[in-house]
Protein backbone atom coordinates (compact mmCIF):
# COMPACT_ATOMS: atom_id res chain seq x y z
CA UNK A 1 0.00 0.00 0.00
CA UNK A 2 2.74 2.12 1.08
CA UNK A 3 4.05 2.21 -2.37
CA UNK A 4 1.01 3.17 -4.01
CA UNK A 5 0.72 6.24 -1.76
CA UNK A 6 4.41 7.76 -2.14
CA UNK A 7 4.53 10.61 -3.84
CA UNK A 8 0.75 10.90 -4.96
CA UNK A 9 -0.98 14.12 -4.28
CA UNK A 10 -3.15 13.43 -1.47
CA UNK A 11 -6.09 16.18 -1.13
CA UNK A 12 -7.96 15.88 2.09
CA UNK A 13 -10.96 17.51 3.18
CA UNK A 14 -11.20 18.04 7.08
CA UNK A 15 -7.97 17.80 7.51
CA UNK A 16 -8.39 19.65 11.18
CA UNK A 17 -10.46 17.09 11.98
CA UNK A 18 -10.47 13.90 14.07
CA UNK A 19 -10.16 11.29 10.90
CA UNK A 20 -9.02 13.71 8.74
CA UNK A 21 -5.73 14.49 10.74
CA UNK A 22 -5.24 10.89 11.58
CA UNK A 23 -5.42 9.79 7.93
CA UNK A 24 -2.63 13.00 7.27
CA UNK A 25 -0.48 10.96 9.49
CA UNK A 26 -1.10 7.59 7.56
CA UNK A 27 -0.09 9.72 4.12
CA UNK A 28 2.71 11.19 5.70
CA UNK A 29 4.17 7.89 6.81
CA UNK A 30 3.49 6.79 3.58
CA UNK A 31 5.64 9.69 2.57
CA UNK A 32 2.59 11.09 0.53
CA UNK A 33 2.21 14.61 -0.67
CA UNK A 34 -0.39 15.80 1.31
CA UNK A 35 -3.23 18.75 1.00
CA UNK A 36 -5.71 19.84 3.47
CA UNK A 37 -8.91 21.79 2.79
CA UNK A 38 -10.96 22.92 6.71
CA UNK A 39 -13.25 25.21 7.34
CA UNK A 40 -10.74 25.72 10.34
CA UNK A 41 -13.10 24.04 13.14
CA UNK A 42 -10.31 22.02 14.76
CA UNK A 43 -11.49 19.12 16.87
CA UNK A 44 -8.39 17.15 16.80
CA UNK A 45 -5.63 17.15 18.93
CA UNK A 46 -3.35 15.56 16.44
CA UNK A 47 -3.76 18.93 14.61
CA UNK A 48 -3.45 21.26 17.28
CA UNK A 49 0.09 19.76 17.96
CA UNK A 50 1.07 19.63 14.80
CA UNK A 51 1.43 16.14 14.59
CA UNK A 52 1.04 16.20 10.25
CA UNK A 53 2.51 17.56 7.78
CA UNK A 54 1.25 19.28 4.72
CA UNK A 55 2.33 20.66 1.31
CA UNK A 56 -0.01 23.19 1.74
CA UNK A 57 -3.92 24.02 4.03
CA UNK A 58 -6.61 25.62 2.42
CA UNK A 59 -9.35 27.23 4.74
CA UNK A 60 -12.64 28.28 3.23
CA UNK A 61 -16.61 26.79 3.74
CA UNK A 62 -16.68 24.12 0.92
CA UNK A 63 -19.64 25.47 0.22
CA UNK A 64 -18.03 28.22 -2.06
CA UNK A 65 -18.06 26.69 -5.63
CA UNK A 66 -15.77 28.41 -7.56
CA UNK A 67 -13.22 28.81 -4.47
CA UNK A 68 -13.10 25.81 -4.12
CA UNK A 69 -12.96 24.84 -7.73
CA UNK A 70 -10.12 27.36 -7.96
CA UNK A 71 -8.27 25.53 -5.16
CA UNK A 72 -8.41 21.99 -6.53
CA UNK A 73 -7.83 23.26 -10.11
CA UNK A 74 -4.32 24.85 -8.76
CA UNK A 75 -3.77 21.32 -6.08
CA UNK A 76 -4.29 18.73 -9.57
CA UNK A 77 -4.48 15.86 -6.80
CA UNK A 78 -4.46 12.04 -7.83
CA UNK A 79 -6.81 11.44 -5.04
CA UNK A 80 -9.25 13.31 -2.98
CA UNK A 81 -10.80 11.66 0.41
CA UNK A 82 -13.42 14.02 1.13
CA UNK A 83 -14.30 13.94 5.11
CA UNK A 84 -15.48 17.06 5.56
CA UNK A 85 -18.89 17.31 7.33
CA UNK A 86 -21.27 18.49 9.99
CA UNK A 87 -21.31 14.93 11.43
CA UNK A 88 -23.33 15.36 14.56
CA UNK A 89 -26.83 14.13 15.04
CA UNK A 90 -28.30 16.64 17.89
CA UNK A 91 -26.50 19.63 15.76
CA UNK A 92 -28.70 18.47 12.95
CA UNK A 93 -30.98 19.26 14.88
CA UNK A 94 -30.70 22.41 15.69
CA UNK A 95 -29.58 24.02 12.42
CA UNK A 96 -30.82 21.35 10.06
CA UNK A 97 -30.64 23.61 6.95
CA UNK A 98 -26.38 23.77 7.71
CA UNK A 99 -26.19 20.13 8.14
CA UNK A 100 -28.44 19.50 4.79
CA UNK A 101 -25.52 22.46 3.23
CA UNK A 102 -22.58 20.66 4.92
CA UNK A 103 -23.09 17.40 3.93
CA UNK A 104 -25.33 17.67 0.70
CA UNK A 105 -24.10 20.30 -1.25
CA UNK A 106 -20.47 20.53 -0.12
CA UNK A 107 -19.90 17.12 -1.38
CA UNK A 108 -21.90 17.94 -4.65
CA UNK A 109 -19.19 20.77 -4.99
CA UNK A 110 -16.31 18.27 -4.92
CA UNK A 111 -17.50 16.04 -7.69
CA UNK A 112 -18.33 19.33 -10.19
CA UNK A 113 -15.02 20.56 -9.25
CA UNK A 114 -13.23 17.21 -9.80
CA UNK A 115 -14.95 16.43 -12.97
CA UNK A 116 -13.65 19.47 -14.62
CA UNK A 117 -9.85 18.82 -13.93
CA UNK A 118 -8.35 17.15 -16.77
CA UNK A 119 -6.45 14.24 -15.17
CA UNK A 120 -6.85 10.77 -13.63
CA UNK A 121 -8.37 11.46 -10.37
CA UNK A 122 -9.75 8.51 -7.72
CA UNK A 123 -12.86 10.25 -5.25
CA UNK A 124 -13.25 8.72 -1.71
CA UNK A 125 -16.11 9.89 -0.55
CA UNK A 126 -17.14 9.61 3.12
CA UNK A 127 -20.44 9.59 4.61
CA UNK A 128 -21.70 7.25 7.20
CA UNK A 129 -23.37 4.30 8.29
CA UNK A 130 -26.56 6.29 9.29
CA UNK A 131 -27.19 6.80 6.37
CA UNK A 132 -28.95 3.44 6.36
CA UNK A 133 -33.14 3.30 7.05
CA UNK A 134 -32.50 2.36 10.20
CA UNK A 135 -34.79 -0.15 11.28
CA UNK A 136 -33.13 -1.00 14.67
CA UNK A 137 -32.69 -4.96 13.41
CA UNK A 138 -30.91 -7.62 14.63
CA UNK A 139 -28.23 -7.73 11.35
CA UNK A 140 -25.65 -5.39 9.89
CA UNK A 141 -27.00 -2.90 7.19
CA UNK A 142 -25.73 -4.46 3.53
CA UNK A 143 -24.94 -1.75 1.10
CA UNK A 144 -27.62 -2.60 -0.72
CA UNK A 145 -30.24 -1.79 1.98
CA UNK A 146 -32.78 0.64 1.66
CA UNK A 147 -31.34 4.01 2.66
CA UNK A 148 -33.11 6.76 4.71
CA UNK A 149 -32.63 8.65 8.15
CA UNK A 150 -35.43 9.41 10.80
CA UNK A 151 -32.97 12.51 11.92
CA UNK A 152 -31.64 15.31 9.84
CA UNK A 153 -27.89 14.46 10.32
CA UNK A 154 -28.74 10.33 9.23
CA UNK A 155 -31.39 12.03 6.15
CA UNK A 156 -28.54 14.07 4.93
CA UNK A 157 -25.86 11.40 5.02
CA UNK A 158 -28.61 8.84 2.95
CA UNK A 159 -29.53 11.91 0.81
CA UNK A 160 -25.93 12.35 0.04
CA UNK A 161 -25.26 9.00 -1.11
CA UNK A 162 -28.00 9.10 -3.80
CA UNK A 163 -27.06 12.42 -5.16
CA UNK A 164 -23.25 10.86 -5.56
CA UNK A 165 -24.80 7.67 -7.54
CA UNK A 166 -27.13 10.08 -9.70
CA UNK A 167 -24.18 11.97 -10.60
CA UNK A 168 -21.97 8.87 -11.08
CA UNK A 169 -24.21 7.56 -13.69
CA UNK A 170 -25.06 11.42 -14.75
CA UNK A 171 -21.80 11.90 -15.52
CA UNK A 172 -18.87 10.24 -14.30
CA UNK A 173 -19.77 6.19 -15.27
CA UNK A 174 -18.19 6.99 -18.87
CA UNK A 175 -15.67 9.48 -17.79
CA UNK A 176 -12.62 7.31 -18.33
CA UNK A 177 -10.80 9.66 -15.77
CA UNK A 178 -12.14 9.88 -12.86
CA UNK A 179 -13.05 6.75 -10.81
CA UNK A 180 -15.00 7.28 -7.27
CA UNK A 181 -16.61 5.13 -4.53
CA UNK A 182 -18.28 6.04 -1.11
CA UNK A 183 -17.46 4.73 2.29
CA UNK A 184 -19.83 4.20 5.18
CA UNK A 185 -17.91 3.58 8.61
CA UNK A 186 -19.04 2.72 12.01
CA UNK A 187 -18.78 5.00 14.98
CA UNK A 188 -15.29 5.56 15.41
CA UNK A 189 -12.96 6.16 18.60
CA UNK A 190 -9.22 6.94 18.80
CA UNK A 191 -6.82 9.42 20.77
CA UNK A 192 -6.49 12.93 19.57
CA UNK A 193 -10.21 13.67 19.27
CA UNK A 194 -11.29 16.49 21.09
CA UNK A 195 -14.76 17.15 19.37
CA UNK A 196 -17.59 18.39 22.13
CA UNK A 197 -20.59 15.97 22.65
CA UNK A 198 -18.82 12.83 21.44
CA UNK A 199 -18.38 9.63 23.71
CA UNK A 200 -14.84 9.23 24.47
CA UNK A 201 -13.76 13.06 24.22
CA UNK A 202 -16.67 13.86 26.98
CA UNK A 203 -15.16 11.10 29.27
CA UNK A 204 -11.29 12.04 29.06
CA UNK A 205 -12.63 16.05 29.91
CA UNK A 206 -14.26 15.52 32.67
CA UNK A 207 -12.36 12.38 34.28
CA UNK A 208 -9.11 14.74 34.03
CA UNK A 209 -11.00 17.56 36.12
CA UNK A 210 -12.12 14.83 38.45
CA UNK A 211 -15.56 15.32 37.00
CA UNK A 212 -18.42 12.64 36.97
CA UNK A 213 -19.48 12.62 33.11
CA UNK A 214 -23.08 12.32 32.12
CA UNK A 215 -23.68 10.28 29.57
CA UNK A 216 -26.93 9.68 27.68
CA UNK A 217 -28.47 6.59 25.85
CA UNK A 218 -26.60 3.91 27.56
CA UNK A 219 -28.30 0.67 26.40
CA UNK A 220 -27.86 1.95 22.81
CA UNK A 221 -25.78 -0.23 20.63
CA UNK A 222 -23.23 1.44 18.52
CA UNK A 223 -20.37 -0.66 15.71
CA UNK A 224 -17.46 0.94 17.81
CA UNK A 225 -13.74 0.84 15.81
CA UNK A 226 -10.68 2.16 16.07
CA UNK A 227 -9.85 5.09 13.73
CA UNK A 228 -7.00 3.62 11.95
CA UNK A 229 -9.91 0.56 10.84
CA UNK A 230 -11.88 2.56 8.58
CA UNK A 231 -9.03 4.25 7.51
CA UNK A 232 -7.44 1.84 6.61
CA UNK A 233 -10.43 1.00 4.55
CA UNK A 234 -10.06 4.39 2.91
CA UNK A 235 -6.76 3.71 1.62
CA UNK A 236 -7.03 -0.50 0.21
CA UNK A 237 -10.11 1.61 -1.10
CA UNK A 238 -8.82 4.08 -3.43
CA UNK A 239 -5.82 1.70 -4.04
CA UNK A 240 -8.28 -1.25 -5.32
CA UNK A 241 -10.20 1.63 -7.43
CA UNK A 242 -7.10 1.94 -9.31
CA UNK A 243 -6.50 -1.66 -10.24
CA UNK A 244 -10.16 -2.40 -10.86
CA UNK A 245 -12.52 -0.98 -13.10
CA UNK A 246 -15.56 -3.03 -11.84
CA UNK A 247 -15.51 -1.31 -8.38
CA UNK A 248 -16.07 2.51 -9.74
CA UNK A 249 -19.54 3.68 -8.49
CA UNK A 250 -19.89 1.16 -5.48
CA UNK A 251 -20.34 1.90 -1.84
CA UNK A 252 -18.11 0.23 0.88
CA UNK A 253 -19.03 -0.64 4.39
CA UNK A 254 -16.12 -0.78 6.91
CA UNK A 255 -17.74 -1.70 10.22
CA UNK A 256 -15.91 -3.68 13.30
CA UNK A 257 -16.30 -7.62 13.53
CA UNK A 258 -20.22 -8.70 15.11
CA UNK A 259 -18.81 -9.43 18.58
CA UNK A 260 -17.19 -5.44 18.84
CA UNK A 261 -21.08 -3.97 18.56
CA UNK A 262 -20.90 -2.92 22.32
CA UNK A 263 -23.53 -0.14 24.74
CA UNK A 264 -22.83 3.55 25.16
CA UNK A 265 -22.17 1.72 28.80
CA UNK A 266 -20.04 -0.73 27.61
CA UNK A 267 -17.34 1.25 26.50
CA UNK A 268 -17.57 3.74 29.20
CA UNK A 269 -16.74 1.01 31.53
CA UNK A 270 -13.92 -0.06 29.49
CA UNK A 271 -12.29 3.06 29.08
CA UNK A 272 -12.60 3.87 32.60
CA UNK A 273 -10.43 1.24 33.44
CA UNK A 274 -7.81 2.47 32.23
CA UNK A 275 -8.33 6.02 33.92
CA UNK A 276 -9.13 4.23 37.23
CA UNK A 277 -12.29 5.91 37.42
CA UNK A 278 -14.62 2.79 37.46
CA UNK A 279 -18.35 4.17 37.93
CA UNK A 280 -17.71 7.89 37.65
CA UNK A 281 -20.23 8.73 35.70
CA UNK A 282 -24.06 9.76 35.65
CA UNK A 283 -26.73 8.85 33.10
CA UNK A 284 -29.03 11.89 31.98
CA UNK A 285 -31.56 11.85 30.13
CA UNK A 286 -32.04 12.61 26.24
CA UNK A 287 -35.82 13.59 25.51
CA UNK A 288 -34.99 16.21 23.37
CA UNK A 289 -34.31 14.57 20.47
CA UNK A 290 -34.31 10.50 18.45
CA UNK A 291 -31.29 9.07 18.06
CA UNK A 292 -31.21 5.51 16.97
CA UNK A 293 -30.90 2.58 19.88
CA UNK A 294 -29.37 -0.22 17.83
CA UNK A 295 -27.25 0.15 14.61
CA UNK A 296 -24.79 -2.60 12.91
CA UNK A 297 -22.61 -3.11 9.74
CA UNK A 298 -21.79 -5.75 7.26
CA UNK A 299 -18.91 -5.38 6.07
CA UNK A 300 -18.30 -8.59 3.96
CA UNK A 301 -18.28 -6.77 0.89
CA UNK A 302 -15.36 -5.11 1.64
CA UNK A 303 -14.04 -8.09 2.96
CA UNK A 304 -14.45 -9.73 -0.07
CA UNK A 305 -13.61 -7.13 -2.79
CA UNK A 306 -10.79 -4.98 -1.19
CA UNK A 307 -9.42 -7.78 1.32
CA UNK A 308 -9.69 -5.58 3.81
CA UNK A 309 -10.67 -6.63 7.75
CA UNK A 310 -11.07 -5.40 11.07
CA UNK A 311 -7.84 -6.05 13.25
CA UNK A 312 -8.71 -4.33 16.51
CA UNK A 313 -11.11 -6.20 18.53
CA UNK A 314 -13.14 -4.39 21.33
CA UNK A 315 -10.26 -4.69 23.99
CA UNK A 316 -8.02 -3.62 21.46
CA UNK A 317 -10.00 -0.81 20.30
CA UNK A 318 -10.15 0.47 24.00
CA UNK A 319 -6.72 -0.09 24.58
CA UNK A 320 -4.89 1.89 21.39
CA UNK A 321 -7.62 4.82 22.46
CA UNK A 322 -7.22 5.48 25.96
CA UNK A 323 -3.48 4.99 26.05
CA UNK A 324 -2.81 8.07 23.35
CA UNK A 325 -4.78 10.05 25.93
CA UNK A 326 -2.83 8.93 28.95
CA UNK A 327 0.52 9.32 27.07
CA UNK A 328 -1.23 12.97 26.50
CA UNK A 329 -1.50 14.08 29.73
CA UNK A 330 1.09 12.10 31.42
CA UNK A 331 4.11 12.97 28.33
CA UNK A 332 5.85 10.17 28.71
CA UNK A 333 6.44 9.73 25.45
CA UNK A 334 6.68 12.31 22.20
CA UNK A 335 3.08 12.88 21.19
CA UNK A 336 4.26 12.73 17.78
CA UNK A 337 6.15 9.38 17.96
CA UNK A 338 3.48 7.81 20.22
CA UNK A 339 0.88 8.47 17.27
CA UNK A 340 3.14 7.25 14.33
CA UNK A 341 4.22 4.12 16.51
CA UNK A 342 0.27 3.50 16.93
CA UNK A 343 -0.03 3.41 13.26
CA UNK A 344 3.06 1.44 12.02
CA UNK A 345 1.81 -1.26 14.85
CA UNK A 346 -1.28 -1.31 13.47
CA UNK A 347 -0.21 -1.16 9.65
CA UNK A 348 2.65 -3.83 9.95
CA UNK A 349 0.22 -6.19 12.24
Amino acid sequence: MKNFYKNKKVLITGHTGFKGSWLSCILNSFESKVYGISDGKINSLLYKKKIANYKKEYFLDLKEEKKLKKIITKIQPDIIFHLAAQSLVFKSYINPSKTWQSNLFASLNILEASKSLNKNIILIMITSDKCYKNKEIDRGYTEIDELGGNDPYSASKAATEIMIKSYFHSFLKQNKKIKIATARAGNVIGGGDWSDHRLVPDLIKSWNKNKKVKISNPKSTRPWQHVLEPLNGYLKLAEMLNKKKKLNGHSFNFGPNKKNNYTVLDLTKKIAIFFKKENFWTIKSNKDFYEAKLLKLNSKKSEKLLKWKPKLNFKKTAEYTASWYLNYYNKKTNLKKFTFHQISKYFNN
